[in-house]
């Protein structure tokens, strides 16, 4: 054990579980103001009942039997069986025998991700969910999808022996929710009213404290996944801080081109687009690559917002043009940018790197299998829940707003 590495990722769970409440600011001030307190339950309830499920169950099918290629984990795990203040089992030569840290910690931290995940897709379904369908189906969604994709890529699955390179969860984690959010728009349908009746942000100050604590939480994401307080969590953190900012310049410029504005709301996208996009290419790139991703990230998900008014979706607070392009943007740069001299996990460098189209080949075939996945998983699943308990509320429940008529409360009462 290294006292060092354990403190910092100590530090980064918190900083990633802190993520959760910031994710309800910056989603509840883009909603209208009677489905504030909905939204900010959903992003709160994930933290009771995913953690619970991570430990029962879906931290063993993500990292039991690691690293032997496989679909999906085992029991191993399970019930916190043999989880322990001490060395993760197998000893050193065991897929996970290179924590520092006891692994414990090491599960504790992988609960975060697990934790933001799912939560991620309210920003497509909102103003319209059940929050009984919700609480069902993110549960079954941490289950059935997040556990095998965690497995395939964190866990040493066939992803990870394809030689896919993900140092903090743009597959496992943003192409995900991305191609779930995706799914679960196209079952529930559109608001009522929508697109004709403005829908605007009630409350962009709180989506902006939202940002701030995002980009904040979004070291121990990125510098955290490390798992050590080392130089490649140095290089990490500072192409967390680059590609946020760049993303951000980069939004702002196409949209003041485009619309004649630059924005508060594209500002707060912009940034936390970049840190999408640099998720999977933290610990692997250097040099100014943080800021090549981000520019490019910012410009791209700005242009991507017209993808849902070519097909006629409502993703609500566009996660599908912020996590899903942007998740997959940056899985693809990193095939151009990877570098052997940040870290030596890098086999196969980045085209611009003089390392051949092998890599960006191997992070298109994962991203396509996560996508793929993903979504039509979601596709069953939402649709046993919609046949069953239904997903949508009723459109009385609707026009009064989920505040009242799903939990009798107001935001901001008189």
């Amino acid at each position: 054990m290294d006292t060092g590495n354990t403190a910092w990722v100590l530090i980064s769970a918190a900083l990633v579980l802190f993520m959760t409440p910031g994710l309800a600011f910056f989603y509840g001030g883009m909603v209208r103001s009677k489905n504030v307190l909905g939204m900010l339950m959903q992003n709160v309830f994930a933290m009771g009942i995913l953690a619970i499920l991570w430990v029962v169950i879906v931290f063993s099918l993500a990292f039991g039997d690691a690293g032997n290629g496989g679909i999906i984990g085992n029991f191993e795990f399970a019930f916190l069986k043999d989880v322990t203040p001490g060395a993760a089992p197998g000893g050193a030569d065991s897929f996970l025998g290179f924590l520092t840290i006891p692994f414990v910690l090491f599960c504790a931290y992988q609960m975060t991700f697990a934790i933001i995940t799912p939560a991620l897709i309210t920003g497509a379904t909102a103003d319209r969910l059940k929050f009984s369908a919700y609480a069902v189906f993110i549960s079954i969604w941490l289950i059935v999808v997040y556990g095998p994709v965690a497995h395939w890529v964190f866990g040493g699955g066939f992803l990870y022996e394809l030689g896919a390179l993900d140092f903090a969860g743009g597959a496992v984690v943003h192409m995900n929710a991305g191609a779930a959010a995706m799914a679960m728009v196209i079952l529930l349908g559109v608001r009522s009213g929508y697109p004709e009746t403005p829908m605007r942000p009630h409350n962009l100050p709180l989506t902006v404290l939202g940002t701030g604590i995002l980009w904040f939480g979004w070291a121990g994401f990125n510098a955290g996944s490390a798992l050590a307080a080392d130089g490649i969590a140095a290089q990490a953190i500072m192409n967390t801080f680059l590609a946020a900012s760049a993303a951000m310049l980069g939004w702002l410029v196409v949209e003041k081109v485009l619309s004649g504005h630059a924005t508060t709301l594209g500002a707060a996208s912009g940034a936390v687009a970049g840190l999408v996009a640099i998720t999977p290419c933290a610990g692997f790139v250097g040099g100014m690559a943080g800021v090549y991703i981000g520019l490019a990230t910012g410009a791209v998900c700005y242009l991507a917002l017209g993808i849902k008014r070519r097909f006629g979706l409502d993703d609500s607070l566009d996660v599908i043009a912020v996590h899903l392009v942007g998740g997959l943007l940056g899985s693809l740069l990193l095939g151009l940018f990877a570098d052997a001299a940040i870290n030596p996990a890098v086999v196969n460098e980045g085209l611009f790197l003089g390392g051949g189209l092998s890599l960006l080949g191997d992070q298109a075939v994962a991203s396509v299998v996560t996508l793929a996945y993903s979504f039509v998983a979601t596709l069953i699943i939402g649709l046993a829940i919609k046949r069953t308990m239904g997903l949508r509320i009723d459109p009385s429940q609707e026009e009064q707003g989920l505040d009242l008529s799903l939990h009798a409360e107001e935001a901001y009462a008189s």
